[in-house]
């Protein structure tokens, strides 16, 4: 059984640890046994730090504590780092089996700028090949489960971190969001899941500049106060980074509670173009009524912006394979089989099919400046099911309709990296199968302040921090 500890919030952690009321090492500690009780079912981790140097490093922030030394917001507590993300003397392979030795020089800019602020990076969380898919499997680490129930996928591709965070492994991890890799993971595990705008927290350092603007990093956590609370640490811009923004000159934990009165707010349970399981319009309708309750309000709308169709993968998959091109040939028979088969998918994109995309994307980019001309946020549900098979068994009909597009599997998350606006999924209710449902709230540009605002009072006034995994089922893989 879990320690008390496995399940606070990461902010709470962090101040007990400060004030002298919890131990780094006991916490540390308890990280490990929840681990040990739980990964051989989620395999949410693919490689550790030595357990000796984390405890010795646990050790030195409590003695620095009681030296009464700075240590950081983030105080001894411990992390995990999405395995396409870097931490230096972990081998970064994209979960891809030809990255296998693949070994930076560097920590990445967010994980390095969390070391600073007093985290302890544990090791690295699994994820699809190069984060190509929703679900986490991979021909290097294996498949990653759901803590709620382990036949069902964490999503993807923050897969592993939002299965450690769910379990109680960690109190936080890293992940990335390219068409809704954050929200997705977090809305079938029941955590916030937070998508920055685009350049508010650094990338790289990086071997190679893509040209593609919709892939941000961020929080994996369990509470909306713990998102903010990790933003703060990784904030500002880089030198490293030409697209990373100003540090907007104030903490985001410090105006949480300062959501406006009197919002004006759109809800659309479909977009006008996707189909969705009844129990989740059901529970994310009912999620929705939380912001009338509050005095705002709320208009149901049909249509925000045109259907992207297969734009998401026009645009993204161009960017893979200039990343991979070499290597793709090379190794072909290392890289599986769907992972190659998207991102040869950019081999017939011709340019003027990519100006095609471009020109679509532009067209979202002016409907949604003019819908948020008149509304200053934007909900939707943020999947249109619960958890699908860990193995990824994708639906081809929805509410009993054939899907109209490939993507529509999750037709409401790639828009907003299409767009660059910022958007949070937040724990709506549970489906039929009592699995988590997620709430997306969207706001206008640049307004993560507005969207982590929102976030937080929805979840003052639907509380989820009380209801985790905390019997995580066997499964024998």
């Amino acid at each position: 059984m879990p320690s008390e500890l496995n399940f606070k919030p990461a902010y709470e952690l962090a101040e007990a640890i400060r004030t002298k009321q919890l131990s780094p090492v006991e916490l540390m500690q308890a990280c490990f046994d929840r681990i040990d009780e739980t990964n051989e079912t989620l395999n949410a981790w693919t490689g550790m730090r030595d357990r000796d140097e984390l405890l010795a490093e646990a050790r030195e922030v409590g003695d620095r504590i009681a030296k009464g030394e700075d240590v950081g917001p983030l105080a001894g507590l411990g992390f995990g780092v999405k395995e396409l993300e870097d931490l230096k003397g972990f081998a970064s392979t994209h979960a891809s089996v030809p990255f296998r030795d693949n070994y930076p020089k560097w920590d990445s800019t967010e994980v390095a700028r969390l070391k600073a602020a007093g985290a302890i990076a544990m090791g690295k969380t699994n994820a699809p090949e190069f984060g190509y898919t929703a679900i986490t499997k991979n021909l290097l680490f294996g498949v990653s489960r759901n803590p709620w129930n382990p036949e069902r996928t964490p999503g993807g591709s923050s897969g592993g971190s939002s299965a450690a965070v769910a379990s109680g492994q960690v109190p936080f991890c890293t992940g990335s969001d390219g068409g809704g890799s954050i929200r997705i993971p977090a809305s079938w595990t029941g955590l916030p899941g937070f998508k920055c705008s685009f350049g508010r927290i650094p990338r790289g350092p990086a071997e190679m500049l893509d040209w593609v603007d919709n892939s941000v990093v961020g929080p994996m956590v369990r509470t909306v106060r713990d998102a903010a609370l990790f933003t703060d640490c990784v904030v500002g811009t880089s030198e490293e980074d030409p697209n990373a923004l100003p540090h907007p000159g104030y903490k985001y934990v410090d105006i949480l509670d300062q959501l406006p009165k009197k919002l004006r707010i759109a809800w659309s349970a479909d977009l006008g173009y996707a189909n969705i399981e009844p129990d989740v319009r059901r529970e994310c309708t009912a999620a929705v009524k939380a912001f009338e309750e509050m005095g705002h309000t709320v208009d149901q709308v049909d249509h925000v912006f045109d259907d992207l169709g297969s734009l998401w993968g026009a645009i993204s998959s161009t960017s893979t394979y200039a990343t991979l091109y070499d290597k793709l040939e090379e190794h072909r028979d290392g890289f599986g089989r769907s992972f190659l088969k998207g991102a040869m998918y950019a081999k017939r994109v011709t340019w003027d099919r990519y100006g095609d995309a471009q020109r679509a994307r532009a067209t979202l980019v002016n409907q949604l400046a003019e819908f948020f001309g008149k509304y200053d946020l934007l909900l939707t549900p943020t999947l249109p099911f619960d958890a699908i098979d860990a193995r990824g068994a994708w639906p081809t009909e929805v509410d009993g309709k054939p899907l109209a597009n490939p993507l529509h599997v999750v037709p409401f998350t790639p828009p907003f990296n299409m767009s660059g606006h910022p958007a949070i999924s937040v724990r709506a209710g549970f489906s039929d199968n009592d699995l988590p449902i997620g709430l997306q709230i969207v706001a206008g540009r640049h307004r993560d302040d507005l969207v982590l605002q929102a976030g937080y009072a929805f979840e003052q006034a639907r509380p989820w921090n009380d209801n985790w995994p905390v019997q995580v089922p066997a499964f024998a893989s």
